[in-house]
């Protein structure tokens, strides 16, 4: 802030993935922080509920980083303190004008907040803060990485829980609610989307169950099933994504093809994380064991952990002329959003592979962390598909 003349900061989480202000908060209230470069930041929250589970916190003797909590919320009120702290003619920063996480492309501000944030501030200047924010919350510190670590441990029991209770015969909703409660009972929450879950022996789909979202019934397991997910937990506001697959034996040569690949492409990933390296080298990386394979990829091979870079890849997309699924991944234009972003000591990525041919579908991966010699794994289970034998 400083560095940029910004007398003020304005961060929220507006319903946002990534629940910016908790950086600033060490909470998640829903709400909007004024944060000034000199002087106590103040929070604003819709809720009375909200701020009270922080005073209830309080007084368990857990220490909060704010004192100043209002009730409001919106462009008006936000302009009310910043005149109130002296900034009527500042400076200000804003997070959440540009893109903040996926599906999120055009930023998070409402128009009506906006809008009443200039009435309320009009002699102001404004500058949109969301990049070097989102850069700066990349870096770990220990404390942060120490409750990167926690969630990790959290995702490996739950894809310890899912690898326990995938067999044939289980449905998708009972593999789910075995996921969650390991998840829950260690404290921790999961990140939106929460959880993925497909299953199948060619399920090229990804997301949510389809019984989640609409009134389908779970489907249940069969032999010959890759049954996969990914599993966004977090804690302390710090996530520890995973991509866990179980494959139900027998599958067939092309899964196990793709598990082999998948499997390559996390190897590659690994060697490439280290200090100063541009990360597009790491996903041209991963990339090329499926470049070689004749493989393509669905979904991205790695990212960020919060907000930053993504990875896809365009190679071998030309298997999927005349399927259906050329008609959907016709519409997109694969490729790397920042390859540029430099990977500095401190920060998490997701290694998350996976390796296409025609329908068939392998994920696999975990976060890792950037450390001075290189590549730090997070996770063991996910890293490599697991398999089950079918009893009899």
């Amino acid at each position: 802030m400083r560095e940029r003349g910004l007398d003020c900061a304005i961060v929220g989480s507006f319903q946002g993935r990534e629940r910016l202000e908790s950086y600033l908060i060490d909470d998640f209230l829903d709400s909007l922080v004024i944060f000034p470069l000199d002087g106590e930041p103040a929070v604003l929250a819709f809720s009375t509920g909200r701020i009270s589970r922080a005073l209830e916190s309080a007084s368990r003797g857990v220490e909060q980083w704010v004192t100043d909590y209002r009730v409001a919320f919106g462009g008006a009120p936000a302009a009310a303190v910043i005149k109130e702290k002296g900034f009527a003619k500042g400076h200000i920063g804003l997070v959440g004008l540009a893109p903040t996480a996926p599906g999120e492309i055009e930023g998070l501000v409402p128009l009506g907040f906006w809008n009443n944030l200039l009435k309320g501030l009009p002699e102001a200047s404004f500058e949109d803060l969301t990049r070097p924010f989102t850069d700066l919350i990349l870096i770990k510190s220990e404390d942060e990485m120490a409750l990167l670590r926690y969630a990790a441990e959290a995702s490996e029991a739950a894809c310890q829980a899912m690898l326990d209770i995938a067999r044939p015969g289980v449905s998708e909703a009972d593999i789910y609610a075995a996921i969650m409660a390991e998840i829950y009972r260690r404290g921790c929450e999961a990140r939106y989307p929460s959880l993925s879950l497909q299953s199948g022996p060619a399920n090229i789909g990804w997301g949510a169950p389809r019984w989640l979202l609409r009134a389908e019934q779970p489907r249940c397991i069969r032999a010959g099933d890759m049954v996969q997910a990914e599993i966004h937990t977090c804690y302390g506001g710090q996530e520890a994504q995973v991509q866990m697959s179980v494959a139900v034996d027998p599958i067939d040569d092309l899964n196990q093809r793709c598990e082999q690949l998948a499997r390559q492409a996390y190897e590659a990933g690994v060697r490439a994380v280290r200090p100063g390296v541009p990360f597009a080298e790491v996903v041209q990386a991963m990339e090329e064991p499926l470049r070689q394979a004749g493989c393509w990829a669905k979904t991205p091979l790695a990212h960020t952990l919060t907000f930053g870079s993504t990875g896809f890849t365009a190679v071998n997309r030309e298997q999927l002329q005349g399927t259906s699924e050329a008609g959907i991944e016709g519409q997109i234009h694969p490729g790397i959003r920042r390859p540029e972003l430099v990977l500095r000591v401190g920060m998490g990525l997701e290694l998350e592979p996976n390796a296409c041919l025609g329908t068939h579908r392998v994920n696999l991966g975990a976060g890792v962390v950037v450390t001075d010699s290189g590549c730090g794994e997070l996770n063991v289970l996910p890293t490599r598909v697991q398999h089950v034998a079918c009893a009899g």
